[in-house]
């Protein structure tokens, strides 16, 4: 396996990464997506660390928090030490009913983060990333939001995902010029 860094940072992620959307899915549009329970799922994470894989990736939204909670199982089940994954999450979509149990606002932000690492029973999460643009919330305020998550020790570097170029340039700009912790 090849290791890459991820963007600037100092962190190495194998070139593949394993990605979890099919873990835990039962009804719904996550059943049509996967249905990948327990014993499945220890069974594919041994399979792509063997292989050497060491960045593995999943969000809190995927099959409603089941896949975060499957995973974080799986590496304990298999007794994986923390410091030989590097573990990626993601928020934005719903996880609940009311209107602020979705985007990037901060306390939606701040909320997950916690709640996805108590389904992954984790101390850290490596990165973490918002699965999309929430064109309502301030982009200054999801930034300022993940700078804490970084300041606090709870998460180790920051992404996004599924963002255009334009929002990319405009949060990376941002984080440097009022020195927030930056997109890696």
């Amino acid at each position: 396996m090849r290791y890459r860094r991820l963007g600037h940072s100092g962190l190495f992620v194998s070139e593949l990464c394993l990605g979890t959307m099919t873990f835990g899915g039962s009804e719904g549009m996550w059943g049509q997506i996967g249905t990948l329970q327990q014993e499945e799922a220890d069974a594919l994470v041994r399979t792509a660390l063997d292989a050497g894989v060491n960045f593995i990736d999943t969000a809190n939204i995927y099959a409603n928090g089941r896949s975060e909670e499957i995973l974080g199982q799986s590496l304990k089940n298999l007794g994986v030490a923390r410091e030989d994954v590097v573990i990626a999450t993601k928020v934005h979509g719903p996880m609940g009913e009311g209107p602020n149990a979705r985007g990037a606002s901060r306390g939606h932000i701040l909320d997950q983060a916690k709640a996805s690492l108590k389904r992954l029973q984790l101390d850290h999460i490596d990165l973490y990333q918002i699965h999309g643009f929430d064109p309502v919330t301030p982009i200054t305020e999801t930034l300022e939001a993940l700078d804490t998550l970084v300041r606090q020790g709870l998460v180790r570097y920051l992404g996004v995902s599924n963002w255009a170029a334009w929002q990319i340039v405009k949060a990376v700009g941002i984080t440097q010029a009022r020195r927030l912790a930056p997109i890696a």
